[in-house]
Protein backbone atom coordinates (compact mmCIF):
# COMPACT_ATOMS: atom_id res chain seq x y z
CA UNK A 1 0.00 0.00 0.00
CA UNK A 2 1.30 3.33 -0.99
CA UNK A 3 2.58 5.55 2.03
CA UNK A 4 -0.12 8.09 1.06
CA UNK A 5 -3.10 6.18 1.71
CA UNK A 6 -1.93 6.12 5.26
CA UNK A 7 -1.62 10.27 5.12
CA UNK A 8 -5.38 10.53 3.40
CA UNK A 9 -6.55 8.57 6.43
CA UNK A 10 -5.11 10.71 9.14
CA UNK A 11 -5.72 13.92 7.42
CA UNK A 12 -10.02 12.07 7.27
CA UNK A 13 -9.40 11.57 11.06
CA UNK A 14 -8.02 14.99 12.11
CA UNK A 15 -10.72 16.39 10.07
CA UNK A 16 -13.38 14.81 11.44
CA UNK A 17 -11.90 15.19 14.97
CA UNK A 18 -11.94 18.71 14.42
CA UNK A 19 -15.61 18.90 13.27
CA UNK A 20 -16.70 16.94 16.32
CA UNK A 21 -14.70 19.54 18.31
CA UNK A 22 -16.68 22.34 16.60
CA UNK A 23 -19.70 20.87 17.23
CA UNK A 24 -19.28 21.10 20.97
CA UNK A 25 -18.59 24.67 20.72
CA UNK A 26 -21.51 27.12 21.82
CA UNK A 27 -23.25 28.63 19.01
CA UNK A 28 -24.91 31.75 21.17
CA UNK A 29 -23.79 35.35 19.55
CA UNK A 30 -25.93 37.56 22.11
CA UNK A 31 -25.61 38.36 26.31
CA UNK A 32 -22.66 39.33 28.28
CA UNK A 33 -18.86 40.09 27.31
CA UNK A 34 -18.53 37.03 25.25
CA UNK A 35 -21.63 37.63 23.42
CA UNK A 36 -20.40 41.43 22.41
CA UNK A 37 -17.30 39.93 21.30
CA UNK A 38 -18.77 37.08 18.99
CA UNK A 39 -20.87 39.86 17.96
CA UNK A 40 -17.80 41.70 16.90
CA UNK A 41 -16.37 38.67 15.51
CA UNK A 42 -19.18 38.02 12.75
CA UNK A 43 -19.34 42.05 12.29
CA UNK A 44 -15.71 42.28 11.12
CA UNK A 45 -15.95 38.87 9.03
CA UNK A 46 -19.15 40.25 7.09
CA UNK A 47 -17.36 43.16 6.74
CA UNK A 48 -14.45 41.24 5.16
CA UNK A 49 -16.38 39.16 2.98
CA UNK A 50 -18.26 42.22 1.59
CA UNK A 51 -15.33 43.74 0.57
CA UNK A 52 -13.70 41.26 -1.16
CA UNK A 53 -16.79 40.68 -3.49
CA UNK A 54 -17.13 42.44 -6.46
CA UNK A 55 -20.02 44.23 -7.92
CA UNK A 56 -22.48 42.41 -9.80
CA UNK A 57 -21.95 41.75 -13.58
CA UNK A 58 -24.25 43.80 -15.73
CA UNK A 59 -25.79 40.95 -18.25
CA UNK A 60 -27.48 43.60 -20.30
CA UNK A 61 -23.77 44.69 -21.20
CA UNK A 62 -22.76 41.22 -21.63
CA UNK A 63 -25.59 40.54 -24.05
CA UNK A 64 -25.15 43.34 -25.88
CA UNK A 65 -21.27 42.71 -26.03
CA UNK A 66 -21.25 38.85 -26.39
CA UNK A 67 -24.76 38.14 -28.41
CA UNK A 68 -26.10 35.00 -29.32
CA UNK A 69 -24.69 33.44 -32.41
CA UNK A 70 -25.09 30.54 -33.91
CA UNK A 71 -21.01 29.88 -34.59
CA UNK A 72 -20.28 30.46 -30.98
CA UNK A 73 -22.13 28.98 -28.48
CA UNK A 74 -19.33 30.30 -25.63
CA UNK A 75 -21.41 33.97 -25.21
CA UNK A 76 -24.16 32.14 -24.32
CA UNK A 77 -21.97 30.21 -21.27
CA UNK A 78 -20.20 33.45 -20.73
CA UNK A 79 -23.82 35.16 -19.88
CA UNK A 80 -25.58 32.04 -18.49
CA UNK A 81 -22.41 31.60 -16.21
CA UNK A 82 -22.20 35.71 -14.97
CA UNK A 83 -26.50 35.10 -14.05
CA UNK A 84 -25.53 31.81 -11.67
CA UNK A 85 -22.56 34.26 -10.29
CA UNK A 86 -24.94 37.17 -9.52
CA UNK A 87 -27.86 34.70 -7.74
CA UNK A 88 -24.67 33.61 -5.77
CA UNK A 89 -23.03 36.46 -4.79
CA UNK A 90 -26.41 38.10 -3.96
CA UNK A 91 -27.69 35.40 -1.58
CA UNK A 92 -24.38 35.94 -0.02
CA UNK A 93 -24.30 39.53 0.42
CA UNK A 94 -27.99 39.77 0.85
CA UNK A 95 -27.37 37.65 4.17
CA UNK A 96 -23.94 38.69 5.44
CA UNK A 97 -26.01 42.57 5.39
CA UNK A 98 -29.15 41.20 7.13
CA UNK A 99 -26.88 39.48 9.60
CA UNK A 100 -25.09 42.75 9.93
CA UNK A 101 -28.54 44.73 10.64
CA UNK A 102 -29.76 41.74 13.08
CA UNK A 103 -26.54 42.20 15.28
CA UNK A 104 -27.72 46.06 15.48
CA UNK A 105 -30.94 45.11 16.42
CA UNK A 106 -32.39 46.29 13.04
CA UNK A 107 -33.95 43.18 11.76
CA UNK A 108 -35.29 40.17 13.39
CA UNK A 109 -32.36 37.81 13.80
CA UNK A 110 -34.16 34.52 12.16
CA UNK A 111 -33.19 30.79 12.24
CA UNK A 112 -31.46 30.94 8.82
CA UNK A 113 -29.54 34.25 10.22
CA UNK A 114 -28.17 32.28 13.15
CA UNK A 115 -27.29 29.55 11.04
CA UNK A 116 -25.34 31.64 8.86
CA UNK A 117 -23.42 33.17 11.72
CA UNK A 118 -22.49 29.99 13.71
CA UNK A 119 -21.08 28.64 10.26
CA UNK A 120 -19.11 32.06 10.40
CA UNK A 121 -17.92 31.41 13.49
CA UNK A 122 -16.48 28.47 12.83
CA UNK A 123 -15.38 28.80 9.74
CA UNK A 124 -17.50 26.74 7.83
CA UNK A 125 -19.63 27.96 4.31
CA UNK A 126 -23.01 28.32 5.45
CA UNK A 127 -25.77 25.77 4.28
CA UNK A 128 -27.80 28.97 3.27
CA UNK A 129 -24.55 29.76 0.47
CA UNK A 130 -24.20 25.72 -0.08
CA UNK A 131 -27.94 25.55 -1.60
CA UNK A 132 -26.89 28.24 -4.07
CA UNK A 133 -23.63 27.69 -4.52
CA UNK A 134 -21.49 25.43 -7.33
CA UNK A 135 -20.12 22.28 -5.43
CA UNK A 136 -17.35 23.07 -2.80
CA UNK A 137 -15.56 21.38 -0.10
CA UNK A 138 -13.30 24.27 0.54
CA UNK A 139 -13.84 26.03 4.70
CA UNK A 140 -15.11 29.59 4.65
CA UNK A 141 -11.98 31.48 4.10
CA UNK A 142 -10.69 29.26 1.25
CA UNK A 143 -14.37 28.93 -0.58
CA UNK A 144 -14.37 32.89 -0.81
CA UNK A 145 -10.84 33.39 -2.32
CA UNK A 146 -11.62 30.76 -4.89
CA UNK A 147 -15.20 32.77 -5.50
CA UNK A 148 -13.44 35.90 -5.71
CA UNK A 149 -10.44 33.77 -8.46
CA UNK A 150 -13.57 32.79 -10.27
CA UNK A 151 -15.35 36.06 -10.58
CA UNK A 152 -11.86 37.64 -12.02
CA UNK A 153 -11.58 34.73 -14.04
CA UNK A 154 -14.97 35.56 -15.92
CA UNK A 155 -14.57 39.50 -15.82
CA UNK A 156 -11.71 38.81 -17.00
CA UNK A 157 -13.36 36.52 -20.49
CA UNK A 158 -16.09 39.70 -20.56
CA UNK A 159 -13.22 42.37 -21.12
CA UNK A 160 -10.40 40.44 -22.98
CA UNK A 161 -12.80 38.06 -24.92
CA UNK A 162 -12.59 34.35 -25.44
CA UNK A 163 -9.64 32.60 -23.71
CA UNK A 164 -7.19 30.57 -25.48
CA UNK A 165 -7.12 28.22 -22.66
CA UNK A 166 -10.52 27.93 -20.06
CA UNK A 167 -10.34 27.56 -16.56
CA UNK A 168 -12.50 24.44 -16.20
CA UNK A 169 -12.92 24.53 -12.42
CA UNK A 170 -14.00 28.04 -12.81
CA UNK A 171 -17.01 27.47 -14.00
CA UNK A 172 -20.47 27.40 -12.07
CA UNK A 173 -22.01 24.85 -14.65
CA UNK A 174 -19.36 22.85 -16.52
CA UNK A 175 -21.61 20.82 -18.40
CA UNK A 176 -23.24 23.89 -20.39
CA UNK A 177 -19.35 24.50 -21.10
CA UNK A 178 -18.56 20.98 -22.34
CA UNK A 179 -21.89 20.93 -24.56
CA UNK A 180 -20.82 24.08 -26.12
CA UNK A 181 -17.38 22.74 -27.58
CA UNK A 182 -19.94 20.26 -28.93
CA UNK A 183 -22.43 22.69 -30.31
CA UNK A 184 -19.71 24.49 -31.67
CA UNK A 185 -18.30 21.31 -33.44
CA UNK A 186 -22.05 20.62 -34.54
CA UNK A 187 -22.83 23.53 -36.22
CA UNK A 188 -19.43 24.22 -37.92
CA UNK A 189 -19.47 20.58 -39.67
CA UNK A 190 -23.22 20.12 -40.27
CA UNK A 191 -23.46 17.07 -37.19
CA UNK A 192 -26.15 16.08 -35.11
CA UNK A 193 -24.84 17.03 -31.67
CA UNK A 194 -26.36 13.42 -30.44
CA UNK A 195 -23.91 11.84 -32.39
CA UNK A 196 -20.67 13.37 -31.25
CA UNK A 197 -18.54 12.20 -28.04
CA UNK A 198 -15.92 13.99 -26.18
CA UNK A 199 -12.80 13.28 -26.61
CA UNK A 200 -9.51 14.67 -24.91
CA UNK A 201 -5.26 14.91 -25.26
CA UNK A 202 -3.30 15.27 -22.65
CA UNK A 203 -0.41 18.07 -23.89
CA UNK A 204 2.79 18.49 -22.09
CA UNK A 205 2.32 22.17 -20.88
CA UNK A 206 0.82 24.21 -18.22
CA UNK A 207 -1.01 26.91 -20.31
CA UNK A 208 -1.26 27.85 -23.91
CA UNK A 209 -1.61 30.95 -25.92
CA UNK A 210 -3.42 30.11 -29.24
CA UNK A 211 -7.00 28.54 -29.86
CA UNK A 212 -7.57 25.07 -31.14
CA UNK A 213 -8.56 25.04 -34.70
CA UNK A 214 -11.66 22.39 -33.07
CA UNK A 215 -12.57 21.77 -29.80
CA UNK A 216 -11.15 23.98 -26.57
CA UNK A 217 -8.15 24.03 -24.40
CA UNK A 218 -8.40 23.49 -20.53
CA UNK A 219 -6.46 23.55 -17.43
CA UNK A 220 -7.60 23.39 -13.54
CA UNK A 221 -8.03 20.01 -13.36
CA UNK A 222 -6.12 17.89 -10.45
CA UNK A 223 -5.42 13.89 -9.87
CA UNK A 224 -5.63 11.64 -6.92
CA UNK A 225 -3.85 8.93 -6.24
CA UNK A 226 -1.78 8.60 -9.39
CA UNK A 227 0.28 11.64 -11.28
CA UNK A 228 0.63 12.66 -15.05
CA UNK A 229 4.17 11.93 -16.22
CA UNK A 230 5.43 14.34 -19.10
CA UNK A 231 8.24 12.34 -19.94
CA UNK A 232 6.12 9.06 -20.54
CA UNK A 233 2.69 11.03 -21.49
CA UNK A 234 0.85 8.23 -19.16
CA UNK A 235 -0.45 8.12 -15.33
CA UNK A 236 2.33 7.52 -13.05
CA UNK A 237 2.20 6.90 -9.31
CA UNK A 238 2.21 9.52 -6.49
CA UNK A 239 5.15 10.99 -5.44
CA UNK A 240 5.55 10.08 -1.70
CA UNK A 241 3.79 13.10 0.06
CA UNK A 242 2.09 14.59 -3.04
CA UNK A 243 -1.77 13.42 -2.56
CA UNK A 244 -2.80 15.50 -5.22
CA UNK A 245 -0.90 16.36 -8.82
CA UNK A 246 -2.23 19.38 -11.54
CA UNK A 247 -3.01 17.83 -15.08
CA UNK A 248 -1.20 19.76 -17.11
CA UNK A 249 -3.40 21.51 -20.05
CA UNK A 250 -6.12 18.91 -22.20
CA UNK A 251 -7.47 19.84 -25.35
CA UNK A 252 -10.83 18.84 -25.45
CA UNK A 253 -12.49 18.22 -28.62
CA UNK A 254 -14.93 16.00 -30.19
CA UNK A 255 -15.63 12.80 -32.26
Amino acid sequence: MHDNVDISRELQDTKHLFEDLLLTQAQSTGGGAGGASTEQKLTDIATDILSKLPSTFDIDEAVEKYPVKYEESMNTVLVQEMERFNRLCGVIKTSLLNLQKAIKGLVVMSESLEQVAGSLMVGKVPELWSKNSYPSLKPLGSYINDLVARLKFLKTWYANDKPTCFWISAFYFNQAFLTGVKQNYARKYTIPIDKLDLDFEVLPCDDIDQHPEDGAYVKGLFLEGARWDNKKMSLAESLPKILYDTVPVLCVDTT
